[in-house]
Formats: C-alpha cells, structure tokens, sequence
C-alpha cells in the first residue's frame, strides 16, 4: 500500500471517530452535576505567618537590665511583752521585770529597681515597711544607706531614695500592650542568694480581685518568683521594665509558677506621684457598695444583676452633695458599664481631683443621672456615714 494510500485510511478513520462521538453526545442525556458536599472544610489561603524564632539567648535583656536592679536589705528592732505577763500569779511575784522580752533586730531582704540615675529606687511597700535602717546593695558591690521618700498601702508600693548620682536606670517598657504569651524574665534576689533571673511568658493581663492590695491590676507570669524577688524587675525581651514583682500564689513558701507584678505604667506613675507630691494623688466620691445580687435586680425591675449597690455614703462627700443615697444602683460611669466594686473604685481612683464625672444608675426601678466632681481621697476617712444598708 503506497503512502497517499495509508493516509486516506486514517482520515476516514478519524472521521468515523468524530461522527460517532457526534451521535453519542446527541443520543444520550446530559450528565447531572455533580452533588455538594454536606460539610465543606475551607482549606487556609495561605500558611499563617511563622513567628520570628526565638533568641538563642536573653544575655542583652539581662545586660540592659540588671545593673539597675537592686538588693534591699532592712533591720527593725522589735520588742514583746512576756507571755507570762499575762498571769497574775506571775506578775505578783516578778512585777514588770516581765513586761518585755529584750530587744532584738529582726532582718528582711527584698528587692528594688532604679527608676532614676538621681538616687530613686521603686521596691514594694511590704519590703520596707516599719524598717528602722534601709540599705541597698548595688550591682557593682556597693552598699549604700536609703531613706523612704514616701510609700503607697494601696498599690504596695515605696519609692527610696540613694545619696548618689549617675547611678544605672532602668529603661521603662509598654506594659499596657503585653499579651499573653510574651516572653519575660523576674530579676531579683530570691532567698538572700543574690541576684538571679528566671524566665517565662506573661500567663495574664489585667488580674484583680486576688486579694493582695486595694489597687490591683496584675501581670501574672509563670516566671519563677520567690520570698525575696519582691519589687525587683519584671522585664520584656528587650530588657525593658515591664513590671515590678510583687507576690506569688503558693501554699508552700515557693514558686508554683503563679506570680504577679504590677505593671510598669502603674507603678511609674505612683513614683511620680510620691516624689513630685509626696503622696498618691486619687480620685474618691465617698461610696462604698457591693455586687448587685438578683434580688436588687429584682427589685429595680432590672432582667438580670449587674452593677453595684450602694452602702453606704459618707456625709459631705462628692457623692452625697450629688445625691447619690444607699440602695442606689450604680451601673456605668462615663457611659462605660461597671462590672463590681472594685472597678468602680479602681476607675475613679485613676480621676484626679476637680476632674467631673457622669454616673447612671437606678433608683427604685428608675433611672438616674448624676454629674459628680471628684475630690481628692483622704488616706483616712473620719466623716461618718449618712446612712447604711447592707
């Protein structure tokens, strides 16, 4: 078969091919589409984005840091009546030669950050507090001799005070942008062995209600924290202040890996205070109140608790020269709700005095509006109440 021959054959080959495709597309029905899955999984766009690996190792934060935190140490002479003074049939025989033990010095150590190359360091109140004698051991090995330029109960803080100048200072970080998760080292002298760094992460933000102070706002890390880390340095990975170490939960004296520090912005600003005031300078209306319990929701046709009950007012007060009585239902505060007693303490504690505050609440069932100017508030409260409800 010659080749003009074999290629006529294939043509009429594929053309058979094509027609018969053609008859077959025509003859049978169109395919139904295909069915949709019940459950369709939605597969990421793209790979989340990697993290930045983790240093090698946190020697710079500690380098930057370090040099300015501090060992405070303190001594107190302390003195008690004999336990058998309290007898009669002894104190007949012996009169008051049992009425104190003798003297003896009773020593504590803590820890303490400077703020300022002027000489101010920040250490809890707790570390110093009724110390007869305050030193401070530096990071180069001198011990020099502090004085208590002026403390806070409320937040547990203390500000000292070195007569040295150009000391190392510390660099503050942005503790109000910590997240969880974020990296951070404790330094401090846990135990008297000196000073020692542990590391962890920021386990939460933002605790209250732990019982430890009147102001709370704690980071919690699981940054080992021991007797003795109290007010040294919660840094970043930057070495940067990001908190002032202050307690820990443990049922045994040590580290659980549950500690908390007070963040950096608070505590700065509490130095300042106390250095350019000599106190902390707080906002106060004069209430006081608890939780809003079903039945004060109840009662205040309100569909479910939230608030705060007011007990008590005292009298003169910003909140009693607005109006505001016990059983009042205070609700939000510049239009932000309140969620307890605490955060309304601890929103209007952060208003300087002068300052004007809207406040809406309930009163029998209708709602209320007060405009109340916050005074200063007074470290010890002698005005007595106008009223009482528990």
């Amino acid at each position: 078969m010659d080749s003009l021959s074999i290629f006529s054959f294939w043509i009429r080959v594929a053309l058979t091919g094509l027609v018969a495709a053609l008859v077959v597309l025509w003859i049978l029905p169109e395919e139904e589409a295909p069915l949709r899955p019940v459950v369709e999984v939605h597969a990421a766009a793209a790979p989340a984005p990697t993290p930045p690996p983790a240093p090698a190792t946190y020697a710079p934060a500690v380098e930057r840091a370090a040099p300015a935190v501090v060992n405070v140490f303190t001594s107190k002479t302390v003195s008690r009546r004999h336990p058998l003074y309290e007898q009669p049939m002894y104190r007949q025989f012996f009169g008051n030669g049992l009425r104190e033990i003798p003297e003896r010095t009773q020593n504590s150590l803590g820890s303490g950050v400077i703020f300022s190359p002027h000489g101010y360091v920040l250490t809890n109140n707790h570390v110093i507090d009724g110390a007869d004698a305050i030193r401070v051991l530096l990071d180069d090995g001198r011990v020099l001799e502090a004085e208590v330029v002026g403390a806070d109960e409320e937040t547990d803080l203390a500000v000292l005070k070195v007569p040295h100048e150009g000391l190392p200072s510390i660099v503050v970080g942005d503790s109000e942008h910590l997240r969880v998760g974020d990296v951070v080292l404790a330094i401090g002298n846990p135990f008297g062995v000196g000073k020692t760094v542990t590391q962890g992460i920021v386990s939460a933000t933002g605790r209250t209600h732990m019982g430890i102070s009147a102001i709370e706002n704690f980071i919690q890390t699981d940054a080992a924290i021991n007797p003795g880390n109290s007010g040294g340095a919660l840094i970043n990975a930057k070495g940067e202040l990001v908190g002032i170490n202050t307690a820990i939960y443990s049922s045994a004296g040590g580290s659980n890996g549950v500690g908390f520090a007070i963040p950096s912005h608070l505590a700065l600003q509490v130095m300042k205070d106390i250095v350019e005031h000599g106190r902390v300078i707080r906002g106060w209306l004069g209430v006081q109140g608890r939780q809003v319990n079903r039945r004060d929701a109840r009662l205040n046709r309100m569909q479910k608790p939230r608030g705060v009950l007011i007990t008590e007012v005292v009298a003169g007060s910003p909140a009693a020269r607005a109006g505001i009585r016990p059983g009042d239902l205070l609700l939000s505060i510049d239009g932000e709700p309140v969620s307890d007693a605490l955060d309304a303490f601890q929103r209007i504690a952060r208003h300087k005095p002068g300052d004007r505050i809207e406040i809406e609440g309930v009163r029998a069932g209708t709602p209320v509006r007060w405009r109340v100017t916050v005074a200063e508030r007074p470290k010890f409260r002698s005005a007595p109440p106008v009223a009482s409800r528990r």
